[in-house]
């Protein structure tokens, strides 16, 4: 162990050992005084780290050297608890450690509250950072420099010190090692920035990007508006044509206005005009009209007396025609009543010759029935002779008793089959059901392992396509097979069992694993993983200790006893991790931790939200823990009970062999049944031949005495003709009486009819005389009366047209005073005048220029005043948004002359500061055989955002220079890069220190002794600030320098203490193992 040469510094570091040292002296900051005066400190390095009840430590003090920090020690001594001190001393988040999330899960197990103590070195007066933790509720209390504050004050003096624990530039912790070669090239651009940048690198860059953003924006709003504009200019231009058309139209539509004003004017003028006219011609045809009444008075007069004899005579006439009419209907009414009379007598005469042929059909019956007596009597007596059927008869009904009794046995028995069947058919439907919903649970199984493993799952369907190539079982991955029999408890399997293991396949032969490899592996190039089972199975192991004996903690079952998987499953679970001795507990067993963990056969235990790992010392026989929170599961909660599913499969197979069973029975008796129909067809049609057989003579003897009975009843019921005939004559008779008062009324009615006849004769005769006389009267006068009508039709139409005018000139006036919205008694304006006076004066003049202004105003279509309008609103537009443009524009071009010069500010010592990096990073790559450059990227050199660092190394002199990524290169070489990268920081770092966890786990000897040469090489120089380097192990024969401060990390009850820790004396036990070797 090195010591510096300036000054002798020691640090206790010890994990198990229990101290009397009280809280003050353990925060009194006692060495602050010795370690202030080495000049060698950097403004915010780490003079002192105090853990008490932290993690893996009861109470220990570190003092690190002002350069390389070196901690060594074995795995779980506490190295990496020093980089959480650090972290969440210095107000980092959990999430930057990438352990526990919750800030009380790094207290010491069984304690209810920890604290840390940092002291950085500042001028001017050291910075004290204490950090009280909380368990109960995940809380901290903070103090600077002995004095209670906030989170926030202990944030803004860190940043102060440019101290970034959230920068992996500067905090490197172990679980972040492989996220360095994940960070994107702009992420590594802004850590480095921050890490050893000018504070103001970091600021001019976020400010061109700010300034970038906005000049994007700016460069839109004004693309934005000048397009704008020119639509708008384009827009009004057309629109321009249109204002001009629209005040053309206006015209024309005045002077329409204007004659349709004077329009009623004229015709209410006209129209009096011809009132006057028509008035005057009225009064000539009056006069007229009276002159010709006079002259046709004495003709008149006659004409009107044989008017007057006229009338009586024909209302005689008229009366008569009524009273013929009448006697008329009568005589019709009284022939029609004779008409009945000779249908009744002909009514009687058919009833009587329709009862003389019934009389005649009658006697023909009963001379049939006698006939067909004597017939069935001949053919009884030949029946007679026929011998018995009987027996026979009886025979055969026993029989087919016996055959429906079979059959109704068959019916029986298919009844039931169909009912088994339908139950059947009910239970293999929701079996089936059943199977689809555990199936559609697998899928969804699958669908997870194809998200997160695409060659497993490439891999799962060539096996379940090829399973015939192997002679074993072949299980699919474990995540699929392994069936958790309640949800809850999925946690517990899938936090045990790691998933490089849950997504592999199982082979119970390891020939049928190897086949397995070469096919998907070598051959498909998939990235699979394969498990080969114990050959003596292990699934039935049973555990150290009965449950029963552990409830009194809190336990209630084993991990094994929480899921089900095949035997060969089971078996390597149990052989590799022990699911079968590792017991579930709940809050319980939580609360009652310190007791459970004393107990010496658990290695592993699990409580409702943690697990934890027991290992026993073989020197001390003390017991160290480590736990760890469960997380949730993602792959395991999809249950489906494997053994159900069998069952149910089982019970599906078992299903379909009854159904075959039962249609084979049904078929069966179905040919039974056939044949039994067919023996019944044959007995039925011969017991119908017998029984014809049997009944004919009893039927030949019925139908006799049916016929004899028939026989009696015709002969009792025959007709007596000549009583009919008596009672017909008699019928006739009385008709005939009816018929002869008829006829008599029947004469009177003529005779009347013929009387009224010849009276209307006489009177028509005489009106033919007047009528005659009239006529030549008429005639006489008719030229007269010719002209005296058509004076009066003259004096009528005259008179209504006059009426007609006068209404219409009161119309027309009304309406032309509305239009022209005067008063009634108000005279016609004298604008109205002057403008009346320039148009036409007649009604065909202005309907002409009417029609031709309304022709020309109708051309212009699709103008309206809001036309008008919106070219003046546009107008109003363009100018103001000439003016934002140009506001705008002004702007653009002030933020663009800003962004040059804070691109100018930024850039040149940002390409100079990558320069340095890159010299520095491709010396290291030098001295190792390899090569190595570090370079500013951009594809656009506008986009700010945009810019980041490249890392491009070439391990081997065959290749080419490829960028430093995730997948490209090997985990040692990513080490190796991530590790030369932050020592070319090291001389530009701003930083007061850095702290890189286990970065060598991964490189291979040789590059790890050429890092070790070049770690010491650069973070022992004076210029460079502090550097914590930690790993688990060393090679042997480094050379190391007198800057460097080793702190070995030893963990132990058996531990000395601090201050009887004697160095001489060790090294010394050294040197003379040494020489006795």
């Amino acid at each position: 162990m090195a010591t510096s040469t300036k000054k002798r510094r020691q640090s206790h570091l010890n994990a198990g050992s229990q101290t009397s040292n009280s809280a003050a002296s353990m925060f009194s900051g006692g060495q602050t005084d010795q370690l202030g005066v080495d000049g060698r400190f950097v403004e915010g390095s780490i003079l002192r780290i105090t853990m008490k009840n932290f993690l893996t430590y009861d109470y220990s003090v570190l003092y690190p050297g002002p350069n390389l920090n070196m901690i060594v020690g074995a795995n779980g001594t506490g190295k990496s608890s020093i980089v959480c001190a650090i972290c969440l001393g210095l107000a980092g988040k959990t999430a930057i450690l990438g352990r526990g999330d919750k800030i009380g899960l790094y207290v010491k197990r069984g304690c209810s509250k920890g604290f840390i103590e940092i002291e950085l070195f500042k001028t001017g007066g050291n910075l004290v950072i204490n950090r009280e933790i909380h368990v109960e509720n995940n809380q901290s209390l903070w103090m600077l420099n002995g004095r209670h504050c906030n989170q926030k004050s202990v944030e803004e003096e860190v940043k102060a010190l440019h101290i970034q624990v959230n920068n992996l530039c500067q905090f490197l912790p172990q679980e972040k090692v492989g996220e360095f070669a994940k960070m994107s090239k702009i992420e590594l651009l802004e850590a480095t920035e921050k890490s050893v940048g000018p504070p103001e690198m970091y600021e001019y860059h976020c400010e061109l990007k700010n300034f970038r953003n906005k000049e994007r924006e700016l460069e839109n709003v004004v693309k934005e508006k000048a397009s704008f504009l020119e639509k708008a200019k384009q827009r009004n231009e057309r629109n321009k044509h249109d204002v001009n058309r629209y005040y053309e139209k206006k015209r024309h539509l005045d002077v329409i206005e204007l004659l349709e004003k004077k329009k009623p004017w004229v015709e209410y003028e006209t129209t009096r005009k011809e009132f006057e006219g028509a008035k005057k011609e009225r009064d000539n045809a009056k006069k007229q009209l009276s002159a010709l009444k006079q002259a046709q008075a004495p003709m008149l007069g006659k004409i009107q007396l044989i008017d007057n004899q006229l009338k009586p005579t024909e209302a005689q006439i008229k009366a008569k025609t009524i009273a013929i009419k009448e006697a008329s209907l009568k005589c019709k009414q009284k022939q029609e009543q004779l008409d009945r009379k000779h249908k009744e007598i002909e009514d009687i005469k058919q009833t009587q010759r329709l009862k003389q042929m019934e009389e005649e059909d009658h006697q023909k019956r009963i001379s049939n029935t006698r006939r067909t007596i004597d017939d069935l009597k001949a053919e009884l007596a030949k029946v007679g002779d026929q011998p018995d059927v009987t027996p026979r008869i009886n025979a055969v009904n026993v029989e087919l008793r016996n055959i429906r009794e079979e059959r109704a046995k068959i019916e029986g028995e298919k009844a039931d089959l169909r009912r088994e069947k339908d139950n059947l058919h009910a239970e293999s439907t929701m079996l089936v059901r059943k199977l689809s919903d555990m199936n559609n649970m697998m899928n969804a199984k699958e669908q997870k392992l194809q998200r997160r493993h695409r060659d497993t799952h490439t891999a799962l369907h060539w096996l379940r396509q090829n399973r015939q190539l192997f002679g074993g079982n072949v299980h699919e991955p474990m995540m699929l097979v392994i069936n958790v029999r309640d949800h809850r408890f999925a946690k517990f399997v899938e936090n045990h069992i790691s998933f490089h293991d849950l997504r592999a396949f199982v082979f119970q032969r390891k020939d049928d694993m190897e086949k397995f490899m070469i096919e998907v592996r070598d051959k498909m190039n998939l990235k699979v993983n394969s498990i080969s089972a114990p050959e003596e199975s292990c699934s039935r192991r049973q555990p150290s200790r009965n449950i029963e004996s552990l409830r009194r903690f809190g336990f209630f079952t084993y991990l094994r006893e929480m899921f089900d998987a095949p035997d060969e499953v089971m078996s390597y679970l149990c052989h590799q991790y022990k699911v079968h001795d590792v017991p579930v507990g709940n809050d319980q067993t939580k609360a009652m931790i310190k007791t459970v963990i004393e107990e010496p056969y658990l290695r592993v235990l699990y409580t409702t939200e943690e697990r934890y790992t027991l290992k026993r010392s073989h020197y001390s026989n003390k017991i160290s823990t480590s736990n760890s929170a469960v997380h949730p599961s993602q792959y395991l909660t999809i249950t489906v009970d494997a053994e159900e599913k069998r069952l149910l499969e089982q019970q599906m197979k078992a299903c379909e062999v009854k159904l075959r069973e039962i249609d084979e029975r049904i078929k069966t008796l179905q040919a039974e049944a056939a044949t039994l129909d067919r023996r019944d067809n044959e007995l039925l049609a011969e017991k119908k031949h017998l029984s014809e057989v049997k009944g004919k003579k009893r039927q030949l003897e019925q139908k006799i005495s049916t016929k004899q009975d028939s026989l009696g009843q015709m002969e009792h019921s025959v007709i007596d003709l000549q009583k009919i005939e008596e009672e017909t004559k008699e019928k006739i008779a009385v008709v005939n009486s009816h018929k002869v008062s008829i006829v008599t009324v029947f004469m009177a009615q003529m005779k009347l009819r013929s009387k009224l006849t010849m009276e209307k004769v006489y009177l028509a005769l005489e009106t033919v005389g007047l009528m005659a006389e009239k006529a030549k009267l008429e005639n006489d006068c008719r030229d007269g009366a010719t002209e005296l009508k058509t004076t009066e039709q003259k004096c009528s139409r005259l008179e209504q047209r006059k009426v007609q005018l006068t209404e219409q000139c009161k119309g027309l006036l009304k309406r032309a005073m509305a239009i022209c919205k005067m008063k009634p008694d108000e005279s016609l304006p004298e604008d109205l005048r002057n403008a009346f006076s320039k148009l036409p004066d007649t009604l065909d003049e202005i309907d002409a220029m009417l029609n031709e202004e309304r022709s020309r105003a109708e051309c212009f279509t699709g103008l309206s005043e809001n036309v008008v309008d919106e070219y003046n609103r546009r107008e109003q537009e363009i100018k103001h948004l000439e003016k934002e443009l140009e506001d705008k524009s002004n702007a653009l071009n002030a933020y663009r002359q800003n962004i040059s010069e804070a691109k100018e500010r930024w850039l040149n010592p940002l390409k100079q500061l990558v320069e340095q990096i890159n010299d520095k990073f491709s010396d290291f790559f030098r001295s190792m055989q390899c090569a190595g450059e570090v370079d500013l990227h951009s594809e656009n050199e506008e986009e700010y955002d945009k810019y980041g660092i490249r890392i491009r190394v070439k391990f081997h002199s065959s290749t080419q220079l490829h960028e430093l990524t995730a997948y490209h290169q090997s985990g040692g070489e990513r080490s190796v890069s991530t590790m030369l990268y932050l020592m070319a920081l090291q001389e530009l770092n701003r930083c007061p220190f850095r702290v890189v966890d286990e970065i060598n786990q991964g490189m291979d000897p040789v590059n790890e002794r050429r890092v070790f040469d070049i770690v010491v090489r650069t973070a022992c120089k004076e210029t460079t600030s502090q550097y914590f380097f930690i790993t688990p192990k060393l090679l042997q024969n480094l050379q190391y320098a007198d800057e460097m401060t080793v702190l070995c990390v030893h963990n132990g009850s058996q531990m000395l203490p601090p201050n009887q820790w004697d160095e001489k004396a060790f090294i010394r036990r050294c040197i003379q193992r040494k020489a006795r070797a």
